[in-house]
């Protein structure tokens, strides 16, 4: 970490006599006193008990404090961890998925298997993935697929570097290589997140990822100072792709094969009810005209009818839905009819105008005409049974119902 000229080691006596000046100042020297400190009780004492790692890089990011840290020998694990999780509130989140669901995804992990969380939307498969990262490693980088993503994405790419009349290339990793450098780096575990697979074309983007997965000795990247990438035991490869109108059997058996497939869809009715209790209770506090309970049974009636619980045949239900798109709906209504909020002086259609907003474009979005049908008969069917004025949603879903009519010529 460069050559400044420093002093043998900084014991807990020298770094509380430099704490205020220089240490909080000099980023240079506090990167000094990690490198340098003579023992765990020392980094803790800078990291724990003062965020040294905040005051120079605030509460995001990797900058050079945080690094430092990070490369320690001297640093254990959960003090890794702390540094490289600062500012993310999944650490302060209970996983909520079911408890086979958890153990199949560590199992898989710890056998060494990449993952993939599969399953409808809103099944809260990204924040697990992040909670399953934290369990199995120091920190996790995450990346969204998309349609452009090709296998440079994954393994890395060879990019230019323009300076005025001149031109020189660089290489740069791709989101996995980049992990096992972070692995080797930090001497720890490390997660990679890819988000939303089936946005990308898997087939062209894991291909050399499929043959080091089968030849661990493979080489997949080469940085710039020559070292090789090869796929590290101490990298964790978790993705997630949401599932509503495909099955894992229309997947190529290529991904099928190499990566474990961990399925996340169904809550349990006490887990649910739970979120939406503690949702309502969170965002609706400043208003009144909003009833939380009764907003709690919208949710509930809403859910339990559009997957089908509750009834003797799953099939009854009209789609795979998950619980996590209903906090959007109730931090808007919170938003939206408080004093100066501007439904206001209308509530009711408040919570309508937040389910034409965060709930029925999603279930759209990968809705046939069957189910476009009984969407529009399940929200007529709603606004009769509750106060709450529900017909900018119906609405919205009974013009997308005549727009297939017309395409279909009925």
């Amino acid at each position: 970490m460069g050559t400044r000229q420093r002093e043998d080691t900084y014991s807990k006596e020298r770094v509380e006599g430099l704490l205020d000046q220089p240490l909080k100042s000099n980023a240079d020297m506090a990167v000094d006193a990690i490198e340098l400190a003579e023992n765990i009780d020392v980094l803790k004492f800078l990291i724990e008990d003062h965020k040294i790692d905040v005051v120079h890089n605030q509460e995001n990011g990797l900058g050079e404090v945080r690094r430092a840290v990070l490369e320690s020998d001297k640093a254990p694990n959960s003090l890794k961890q702390k540094v490289a999780t600062r500012g993310d509130d999944t650490t302060k989140l209970e996983s909520l998925v079911p408890e086979a669901v958890k153990k199949s995804a560590l199992g898989a992990l710890e056998a060494g298997k990449p993952v993939v969380l599969y399953g409808p939307t809103g099944t809260g498969k990204t924040t697990f993935a992040k909670q399953l990262a934290l369990e199995t490693s120091v920190g996790y980088t995450l990346e969204t697929a998309s349609p452009s993503w090709t296998k440079q994405d994954i393994i890395g790419r060879v990019e230019p570097n323009y300076n005025e009349d001149t031109i020189s290339y660089r290489k740069e990793p791709g989101c996995v290589s980049e992990a096992v450098l972070r692995a080797r780096d930090f001497d720890a575990p490390y997660s990679v997140i890819i988000d939303e697979l089936t946005r990308a074309d898997i087939s062209k983007i894991f291909g050399p990822l499929y043959t080091a997965i089968e030849n661990k000795h493979q080489t997949i990247f080469t940085t710039d100072d020559g070292r090789t990438i090869e796929l590290d035991p101490e990298v964790n490869i978790i993705c997630t792709m949401n599932m509503s109108d495909r099955t894992v059997n229309e997947l190529d058996n290529a991904i099928t094969r190499r990566f474990a497939m961990i399925e996340v869809s169904e809550y349990k009715e006490d887990d649910r009810r739970e979120l939406f209790s503690t949702w309502t209770a969170q965002y609706l506090y400043d208003s009144t005209a909003v009833k939380s309970g009764e907003l709690q049974e919208l949710f509930e009636e809403d859910y339990t009818r559009l997957n089908g619980v509750n009834t003797d045949d799953a099939k009854d239900g009209i789609q795979q839905f998950g619980p996590m798109h209903y906090e959007d709906v109730a931090k808007f209504i919170g938003q939206t009819t408080k004093a100066g909020g501007v439904y206001e002086e209308d509530p009711q259609l408040a919570v309508g105008e937040s389910f034409r907003t965060y709930i029925v474009p999603r279930l759209l979005n990968s809705a046939t005409y069957s189910q476009v049908n009984k969407l529009a008969e399940h929200y007529e069917k709603l606004d009769d049974e509750f106060d709450f004025d529900l017909s900018r949603a119906t609405e919205l879903v009974q013009s997308e119902l005549a727009s297939e009519e017309q395409r279909m010529g009925t």
